[in-house]
């Protein structure tokens, strides 16, 4: 009833028909090699390290997204966590699954979510898409990451201050596999992952996969 009343219109291009219209899934910018091995960053050949990840320390041993968060995708993500559009949980795990290989992790683990901002959008896009990944790729997804403390938005904020923003911010419960893989809706700065890749390493996971929807482009890269 409500796709009668509200025809649904595509988020990359407002035409009628479904959520994603056949030409903006077609036109997404695919993250494909070359990228830097650890960070996912596209670059001109591959590299081990690349001038965005270099220096830094990462608990992470890689991050793959599937699209540069940019036009239709980053309309996508958007509406997918700001307007509560659950059904697009299914479509991103989609994406994910036909761009990026199946990591090598013996189970799923999503960031946790801030609870004031979940409880006012209603849902959790990183645990909607764990479980849809899980789905694809057989893997048991675990309730393995609890928020230690309240975050500011990382909106706006520079490299170094959502650095020191999500420091500390994550804790684990019991039970960590030793190969995970972290499951988020976007990389922006990798911040977020390095943080809650350090709590599962501490938890005693030996290898930390990160694995996004999308993830943001700085040009140019080497």
């Amino acid at each position: 009833m409500l796709d009668l009343l509200l025809p649904q219109r595509c988020l990359g291009c407002s035409r009628p028909g479904s959520q994603l219209c056949d030409w903006c899934r077609t036109t997404l910018p695919r993250l494909r090699p070359p990228l830097c091995a650890r960070c996912g960053a596209p670059t001109a050949w591959p590299v081990a390290r690349c001038r965005e990840c270099a220096g830094r320390r990462l608990a992470f041993a890689s991050a793959r997204a599937a699209v540069a968060y940019e036009g239709a995708a980053r309309s996508l993500a958007t509406s997918w966590k700001e307007r509560g559009l659950r059904r697009l949980a299914a479509l991103a795990a989609d994406l994910v699954a036909e761009t990026v290989s199946r990591p090598a992790g013996s189970a799923l683990v999503f960031v946790p979510p801030d609870g004031d901002r979940s409880r006012r959008r209603g849902h959790d896009p990183p645990a909607q898409l764990a479980r849809e990944l899980g789905e694809r790729w057989e893997l048991e997804v675990v309730d393995a990451l609890v928020r230690a403390r309240p975050l500011a938005r990382q909106r706006g904020l520079g490299l170094a201050e959502r650095r020191r923003n999500v420091a500390g911010a994550f804790a684990p419960r019991a039970g960590v596999p030793p190969t995970v893989v972290l499951v988020d809706d976007v990389y922006t700065s990798g911040s977020t992952a390095a943080a809650a890749a350090s709590a599962l390493r501490r938890a005693g996971a030996r290898r930390v996969e990160v694995v996004t929807f999308a993830r943001a482009i700085r040009y140019p890269q080497r």
